[in-house]
């Protein structure tokens, strides 16, 4: 596969597009498909750049706020592991995002592989080709550039401010921003532009040593799995009291990183790079949470979901032990609701710091989640285990937050040619699903 775009330079019709996530880049690269100039915009660094703002985070326990394991070209993919599967099959044509990953340097496994994997370690290159083919059509992909307001003209959205001061005037405005770009939730708050509420998940990093993972998965008396095999994985899921309790982002031969974007908050995801060769294997266990659940939070309206995970994300902090070690408890101290005296080994670099997080997070949490993590032990022998970390707190599975569209042209449906797209405005779940969300938002745009 080649990447082969037409040369959008001189159009006429131009789409802001604000974020250089998966949906940003996609729907950039479907812009100039169709003939139109695409203006990405992207708060953060360029891949490379920003590789280098990862380590005052993981060392020093400092966050840089516009450029982490979040905010930067590629969205917080590029750094947090490149898992491709997806269930979003009826979206859209996910074969066209592989093999637009392929030509941009993705490896050709991917194209076959039941559940593919670039890997942290290559991903960067990816996105970087892909801005490079968005830059050799004639569109614009500019870096440092934070959009801090929307220009809208009689209920029309024309064009957006950059930095608080740069007007960039557009035909349309894809806001593809992430489910992290809170100041943008409470921009279009603050414009009284129609935000709702929405279903979302939070929990911990549930951390155990890969050869365990591998001993109960593979059914094997060995430590050692054999050498064709792959790191084992694990896909485990429940409903207690009408609330979903699972496993999320499994990451086998990884590792649990630092994902939060403001200095006053802990927030705990996870990665593999694309070997999968780390001695330790993570997942998200989480329980899912409505808008009914958030009683406590409702003068925030519909920002009540942002306003319960930061409460999560400073309690980490206030538990974690200082800079960006987090709070972790032994599962079966967890469960038992006793205090862990020590730790078990983790992959954390920043640390962890022994915490009640049964008494920390929610009881209506906690309780659910032990009773699925009982279920997932009965299903899994060997699952829940002393030496086994359950680390807080894991608050970015997706955002609290839709901004709703029309079903027919995905416009705002109070603002004209303002398009919500990806998993920051509720439409997506994951790299595959926000790309495709990319596309079709693009394709809406263009036809109109």
């Amino acid at each position: 596969f080649e990447p082969s775009y037409p040369n959008v330079s001189k159009s006429r019709k131009t789409a802001l597009i604000v974020g250089a996530g998966p949906a940003g880049l996609f729907a950039a690269l479907e812009c100039i498909e169709k003939g139109w100039k695409p203006i990405v915009l992207e708060r953060g660094k360029d891949a490379s750049s920003r590789r280098f703002d990862l380590k005052p985070i993981l060392i020093e326990g400092e966050v840089i706020e516009d450029s982490n394991y979040c905010f930067g070209e590629g969205g917080a993919g590029t750094f947090s592991d490149g898992k491709l599967y997806t269930r979003a099959t009826k979206r859209g044509p996910v074969r066209k995002v592989y093999e637009t990953l392929v030509a941009h340097g993705a490896p050709r496994q991917i194209l076959v592989d039941a559940h593919p994997h670039i890997g942290s370690n290559l991903l960067p290159k990816v996105v970087m080709a892909m801005r490079e083919s968005i830059r050799s059509a004639g569109g614009e992909v500019r870096f440092g550039a934070k959009v801090t307001d929307l220009v809208v003209e009689d209920q029309i959205a024309t064009g957006a401010i950059v930095n608080e001061s740069e007007k960039v005037p557009a035909d349309a405005v894809i806001l593809a921003t992430g489910h992290s770009a809170r100041d943008i939730f409470t921009l279009l708050q603050r414009k009284k532009i129609l935000l709702e509420s929405k279903a979302f998940a939070v929990g911990v990093r549930i951390e155990h040593a890969q050869p365990l993972i591998d001993q109960i998965q593979y059914h094997s008396d060995s430590e050692k799995r054999h050498e064709f095999l792959p790191a084992a994985s694990y896909s485990l899921a429940t409903k207690v009291r009408e609330r979903g309790v699972h496993s999320f982002c499994m990451c086998p031969g990884g590792f649990i990183v630092p994902a939060a974007t403001e200095n006053d908050e802990v927030v705990v995801n996870g990665m593999s790079l694309s070997k999968r060769d780390s001695p330790f294997a993570n997942s998200g266990m989480v329980v899912g949470v409505e808008p009914e659940d958030l009683q406590k939070w409702k003068e925030f309206g519909p920002l009540k979901g942002i306003a319960f995970q930061k409460h999560l994300e400073k309690l980490a902090k206030d538990h974690g032990g200082g800079g960006q070690k987090a709070p972790a408890q032994r599962v079966t101290d967890f469960l038992a609701g006793r205090d862990s005296t020590s730790l078990f080994d983790t992959s954390y670099r920043p640390g962890i710091t022994p915490a009640r997080l049964d008494l920390l997070l929610p009881e209506w949490i906690v309780s659910r989640m032990k009773i699925g993590l009982q279920q997932f032990g009965k299903r899994m022998k060997g699952y829940l285990t002393k030496d086994c970390n359950l680390i807080g707190f894991e608050t970015r599975t997706s955002s609290p937050v839709r901004i709703p569209r029309q079903d027919e042209s995905l416009e705002h449906p109070e603002i004209s040619r303002l398009y919500p797209c990806g998993e920051g405005a509720g439409y997506a779940g994951g790299i595959v699903s926000a790309a495709l969300d990319g596309m079709r938002v693009a394709d809406a745009l263009t036809a109109t």
